[in-house]
C-alpha cells in the first residue's frame, strides 16, 4: 500500500481499516530499511498513527509541521513521497535522517536539536503565516528550558492557527526524567464542545443568583475552578491558561482526527497531549530499557542486536571514569538525557547515587555542575559536542569565570557522519579555546583519552576533553598514568615539513608523513594533545622545518591551526603554514570517511594538498 502513497492527500481516501493496514506496513518498512542502513528506529515506530492523522487533517506544505526532535520524521518522509529513497537513508548523497529543506517542500526545520519547535512555531504564528503551524514536541524535548520560555510567550501572545502536539512516550533518549515528565492523567473531554457548553451554562446560572461581596462572574469562576480541581487536576498548561486536551491515545487514528479537527475550531493555541509507545509494534524496541534501539546501526530484525559491535571511545571513557570514581568519592557525573550514550552508564551502575540526569537541558546541566563544584565536589559533565554549544554562555560565565573544577567530556567531537550538519561537532575547539581558565585537550587514541581523564579529575580548574565517535583500536588497562597539561609529543622530526596534528588527525598525519617521505620529503609529526595551553616547544620544533602543516577535526576558523599560527607569530617565527581542517561551511551527512574526503581531510587529499601547496 505504501507504493500508492505519493503525497499526503492520498491518505484521505483510505478507510480506517485500510489505515490500520498501512500502519502495520509502514512499521515493517521502517524495520526493514533501518536494519540495513541504521538510523532512528524506536521514535519512528511510535509515531505512525499520529503522523497519518496529522496529514489527513492538515494540508502540508501549506500547513507546516515542525518536528521536535527531527528524528521522529521518517513516517512523514514516507507519506510525502520519499519512500523509494530509504535504501540510502543517512548514506552519502542519500536521504537525510532528519527533515531537510533541500530535500522536500514538506520540511521546514532541520537542525534536529531538541526543545526548539515551540519557538519556531510561535514565530510563524506571530508573522501571520496564513496556514496552520503544528509543533510536534516530544521524546523528552519538553524537559528543555527553551520550550518553557516559548510556552510562556505563547500564553501571552495567544496566536491563532497554532497547535502543539505533545508526543508523550515517557522516554527521551532514555526514560524521561523530572517532575514535568508526569504532567497529569486527564481525560480528553476538555476541548469537547459539550464541556465548553457546560461551562457557559454554569456561568449563566450563577449570574442569576443574588450575591453579596462578590460578583456572579467571580463566583462562577471560583466554582468552576473548584469542580475542575476535584475531577481534573491542574497542569502547567492550565497555569498558563492554554487550551489543553489531556491525554489522548496516540495510536487511535479516528480519535486523533476528531481531536485535531476540534482543535482547529478554536481561535487560540491548543495543546494536544498524545500518549504513544516508543518502538510500537516491535517487541525488542518496546523492551529496550537501555535505548540501544533508539538510534542504531545495521541490526538483526529478529533479535534487535547489532550486526557489528565494536568498542567505542565512549565506552573507553566510561570505563576510565568509573575507575576514577571508585577511588574518588567526590566525583559526580552529570548528563542531559544521555547517560548511557555519553559514557556515564558504567559509573551509574556502580555508583547510581553519584550520577545525575537533568533531562534534555544542557544549560541547566552545566550550571548545575558549577553549583556542585562550588559545594566542594568534582563534577564531570558528559555531553555531545553539538549539544555543549547550546550551553556556551554557562561554560563561560558559570564555570570558567569562577575557575571551578568542572570536567567536560565532549563526545561525538569532529566529523560524526550520518547525522549531518547539526550533529557534526566541528566548532568546539574554536569556541572553547577562547575561554579564560579553560584547559582544552584532544587525545589521539584510547590510551591518551584515559590518561587525560585521570588528569582532568584531579585538575583544580575547568578542563574539556573532546574525542570522536569512532571505535578504539586498542583498549588500555585503567587507570592510566595522567598526562601533563600542555605537554605535546614529538613523534618524528623532518626538515622539509612538520605536521602538527590534534586528536584523530594524528593518525592521518603519521600516515601522510610516511607517504611524503616515500616521495622524497622529510616530514616530521607532532601530536599536540593540548589545544590550550599549547606546548611552547611546538614553536621550537617548527623552527627547524621549512614548512608547517596543522591538522584538526574542527573548523579552521579560530581552531587549533589558528592557535599554532598565533604562537608562531607571538614568538616572531615566520613560517609558511598550511591549515587543514573543516572549511567555512556546514558539512553534509554521510560516512565520516566520505565527508572528510569531500573537504580534503582524508589521507590522500592531505598528501596531495601538501605537495601541491608546497
Amino acid at each position: 500500500m505504501i507504493e500508492s502513497i505519493s503525497q499526503p492527500h492520498d491518505l484521505r481516501s483510505l478507510s480506517y481499516e485500510q489505515l490500520d493496514d498501512l500502519s502495520t506496513e509502514i512499521r515493517s518498512f521502517i524495520l526493514e530499511k533501518v536494519s540495513k542502513t541504521g538510523g532512528h528506529l524506536s521514535p519512528n515506530l511510535g509515531v505512525v498513527e499520529l503522523t497519518l492523522a496529522l496529514h489527513r487533517v492538515f494540508d502540508s506544505p501549506r500547513d507546516r509541521f515542525i518536528w521536535d526532535v527531527g528524528h521522529q520524521s521518517y513516517v512523514h518522509k514516507i507519506v510525502t513521497g520519499r519512500a523509494d529513497q530509504f535504501d540510502d537513508l543517512r548514506h552519502t548523497g542519500g536521504l537525510s535522517g532528519y527533515p531537510s529543506r533541500e530535500e522536500s517542500e514538506h520540511d521546514f526545520v532541520e537542525n534536529s536539536h531538541a526543545s526548539t519547535s515551540l519557538s519556531y512555531a510561535l514565530g510563524h504564528a506571530l508573522a501571520d503565516y496564513e496556514g496552520w503551524t503544528i509543533a510536534v514536541i516530544g521524546d523528552g524535548a519538553l524537559t528543555g528550558g527553551m520550550a518553557y520560555e516559548a510556552l510562556n510567550h505563547i500564553a501571552v501572545a495567544k496566536p491563532e492557527r497554532l497547535i502543539i502536539i505533545l508526543n508523550d512516550n515517557g522516554r527521551s533518549y532514555a526514560p524521561t526524567v523530572g517532575g514535568l515528565a508526569a504532567l497529569s492523567n486527564i481525560a480528553h473531554y476538555r476541548i469537547d464542545p459539550r464541556y465548553e457548553k457546560a461551562k457557559q451554562t454554569l456561568g449563566r446560572m450563577l449570574r442569576g443568583i443574588p450575591l453579596v461581596g462578590e460578583t456572579a462572574d467571580e463566583m462562577a469562576s471560583r466554582m468552576k475552578d473548584a469542580v475542575k480541581q476535584i475531577v481534573d487536576p491542574a497542569t502547567v498548561f492550565d497555569a498558563l491558561d492554554l487550551k489543553y486536551t489531556g491525554q489522548i491515545d496516540g495510536h487511535d487514528i479516528e480519535l486523533l482526527e476528531e481531536i485535531l479537527n476540534q482543535a482547529k475550531t478554536y481561535e487560540e493555541p491548543v495543546v494536544i497531549h498524545v500518549i504513544t509507545e516508543k518502538g510500537s509494534g516491535y517487541k525488542p524496541a518496546i523492551e529496550d530499557e537501555e535505548e540501544k534501539l533508539h538510534g542504531v546501526g545495521a541490526f538483526d530484525v529478529a533479535t534487535g542486536k547489532a550486526h557489528k559491535s565494536e568498542l567505542k571511545l565512549t565506552e573507553v571513557a566510561g570505563r576510565a571514569l568509573a575507575e576514577a570514581a571508585a577511588s574518588r568519592p567526590d566525583l559526580i557525573g552529570v548528563s542531559a538525557a544521555m547517560v548511557s550514550t555519553t559514557g556515564l552508564k558504567q559509573m551509574s551502575q556502580r555508583f547510581p547515587e553519584r550520577v545525575i540526569d537533568t533531562g534534555i537541558a544542557e544549560q541547566h546541566a552545566v550550571t548545575l555542575a558549577a553549583g556542585i563544584a562550588m559545594a566542594g565536589k568534582k563534577p564531570v559533565v558528559a555531553l555531545y559536542s553539538a549539544f555543549l554549544q547550546r550551553a556556551f554562555d554557562q561554560v563561560v560565565a558559570d564555570v570558567a569565570l569562577h575557575d571551578l573544577p568542572v570536567t567536560f567530556l565532549i563526545d561525538r567531537a569532529g566529523i560524526t557522519g550520518p547525522d549531518g550538519p547539526s550533529h557534526h561537532g566541528v566548532f568546539d575547539l574554536s569556541y572553547l579555546r577562547m575561554v579564560p581558565n579553560l584547559v582544552v585537550g584532544a587525545p589521539a587514541d584510547a590510551t591518551e583519552l584515559c590518561a587525560m581523564i585521570e588528569t582532568a579529575v584531579d585538575h583544580d580548574g575547568p578542563i574539556a576533553i573532546r574525542y570522536p565517535k569512532g571505535g578504539a583500536v586498542s583498549v588500555p588497562s585503567v587507570p592510566v598514568a595522567p598526562l601533563e597539561i600542555g605537554e605535546a609529543e614529538l613523534l618524528s622530526g623532518g626538515e622539509d615539513v612538520l605536521l602538527v596534528a590534534i586528536g584523530r588527525m594524528v593518525e592521518t598525519a603519521e600516515k601522510a608523513a610516511a607517504e611524503l617521505s616515500s616521495r622524497g620529503l622529510q616530514a616530521g609529526v607532532v601530536n599536540a594533545r593540548w589545544v590550550k595551553p599549547l606546548d611552547p616547544r611546538i614553536v621550537e620544533w617548527a623552527g627547524s622545518a621549512k614548512r608547517v602543516v596543522t591538522l584538526e577535526d574542527n573548523v579552521v576558523a579560530g581552531g587549533f591551526g589558528a592557535a599554532v599560527m598565533e604562537a608562531l607569530a607571538a614568538s616572531g617565527v615566520t613560517k609558511d603554514v598550511l591549515n587543514i581542517g573543516v572549511p567555512d561551511e556546514f558539512l553534509p551527512f554521510g560516512s565520516p570517511g566520505d565527508v572528510m574526503e569531500s573537504v580534503g581531510m582524508d589521507l590522500d587529499s592531505v598528501v596531495e594538498r601538501i605537495l601541491l601547496e608546497g
